[in-house]
């Protein structure tokens, strides 16, 4: 045993190890379930990818980093724009290959920035993705989806301010692991109070109550395979422009991830094994999930919360937690009763995520202290928030917030038409202009509270 904590868990007992393994399982649960809930995708699909992506983020890390890899909350809007995209060709009846392939996309710049990493290092390379980007950019991810979150809530006023109330509570006043799983608790109590009152949908319940309690946890016709046969090519471009521009957001949280998970742990798992293999790891399994019809992976917060309340550092107890995912994942009974919850209380949910998503752009810019007198930072920065909101709402570019439809800047190429989302336009301008423009003085590993300020979870 070190000073930190036990980093050989056997010395615990396997019942412990496996009673530790429940928890961090517990943990990850009502955030990673919640994504599929938020966006359409399938319950068990998600928990399987969960599950399958932690063990390859294991091997691929030499089994030494902790991490546990769960549904990622940035690409809630993406989802949503490529599903209201789809909905405008008549012969897509499923967006979920179409994001899928997307997310595919958003996996391989992971693979990208791995092999920049480890061939000029990650000071090299993070230049070119400072606060001043990233920062603005996840800025405007939480913005564009508000408004959704309150289309829900509208549904139920006080079905979502219960969840509200208690995901406040519980995050502010909880202890141990009632401050680590607030959005879980949330969750829960909500659900349980519109089910006494009578709140659920009938149709929802009876469902449930026919689903069967083992099956297979993922259907052909939402994998990316799917698309062999059919697929729309200019829906294919428009969904990897939507989607791949927000693994710049997720790539710095993986960064994040990485040196909080270092701190908790007391070892520097960017050095060794290496941000290049954590990077890889990451974003192998994205691709892997979105090949099969689940959400991007993305490294938990929740279980680096776990790690610092047990101080067991043993990667063996989230590879149990892993394996717990992938059995769940094989229930429809399970991925029915998660269908079952109410609008409103995704929506009381959401509206706090949403909003801590916004809230994590403007932390990463502040805690990085982003000189704003500079007039290089003011321009970035307004370019990036006016394109890309200005394009999301834009009514001439085809926006309609009451049919959540969002704007696109939209070209053709031959016969295939291809729509750019305002974040990817956003994004793109971006990154331009901080690598054009003089007076780039951002140095990774300078300052360590800056560089783990990017975390999406409540």
């Amino acid at each position: 045993m070190s000073e930190k904590g036990i980093r050989n868990a056997k010395t615990l007992g396997y019942p412990k190890m496996l009673l530790l393994g429940f928890q961090h399982m517990f943990a990850m649960f009502g955030a990673t379930v919640l994504v599929p809930a938020l966006t359409g995708l399938s319950v068990s699909a998600t928990l399987l990818f969960a599950g399958l992506g932690t063990l390859l983020f294991h091997f691929l890390t030499k089994g030494k980093v902790p991490a546990f890899l769960g549904s990622s909350f940035a690409f809630i809007g993406g989802y949503a724009a490529v599903n209201a995209m789809c909905g405008t060709y008549a012969d897509i009846a499923n967006f979920i290959p179409y994001a899928g392939i997307g997310v595919v996309c958003a996996g391989v710049l992971y693979v990208a920035l791995s092999a920049l990493v480890k061939a000029f290092g990650t000071k090299a390379v993070m230049r070119f993705f400072p606060p001043i980007v990233t920062g603005p950019v996840i800025i405007c991810i939480g913005l564009t989806l508000a408004n959704s979150a309150i289309n829900n809530c509208v549904t139920n006023w006080w079905i979502a301010l219960l969840a509200i109330v208690i995901v406040v509570v519980c995050n502010i006043w909880g202890k141990g692991m009632i401050k680590i799983i607030p959005i879980l608790l949330g969750v829960v109590g909500s659900y349980a109070a519109a089910a006494i009152f009578g709140q659920l949908d009938p149709a929802k319940v009876a469902a449930l109550s026919e689903a069967a309690w083992i099956g297979i946890p993922f259907k052909m016709e939402d994998t990316v395979f799917s698309l062999f046969k059919n697929g729309n090519g200019g829906a294919i471009a428009s969904a990897i422009f939507t989607m791949a521009p927000i693994a710049l957001a997720t790539m710095v949280e993986h960064i994040g991830d990485m040196c909080a998970i270092s701190s908790t742990v007391g070892e520097n798992f960017v050095e060794k094994p290496g941000l290049h293999r954590t990077l890889l790891g990451d974003g192998l399994a994205t691709s892997l999930a979105a090949l099969f019809g689940a959400p991007a992976n993305t490294t938990y917060g929740e279980n680096t919360g776990v790690l610092a309340l047990t101080k067991v550092f043993d990667p063996v107890v989230v590879r149990i937690a892993a394996v717990l995912a992938i059995l769940f994942s094989f229930s429809p009974k399970f991925a029915a009763l998660v269908s079952c919850m109410p609008a409103a209380t995704i929506g009381g949910v959401s509206l706090i995520l949403y909003g801590m998503i916004s809230a994590v752009g403007v932390r990463n810019v502040v805690e990085n202290q982003v000189d704003f007198t500079k007039n290089r930072n003011v321009i970035i920065a307004a370019l990036i928030m006016g394109l890309t909101l200005g394009i999301h709402f834009s009514s001439a570019l085809g926006a309609d917030t009451m049919q959540s439809i969002n704007g696109a800047l939209s070209f053709t190429i031959g016969s295939v038409t291809i729509s750019l989302s305002g974040l990817a336009v956003g994004a793109l301008v971006g990154i331009i202009l901080n690598a054009v423009l003089p007076g780039n003085d951002y140095v990774f590993g300078k300052n360590a509270q800056g560089d783990e300020s990017v975390n999406f979870k409540v």
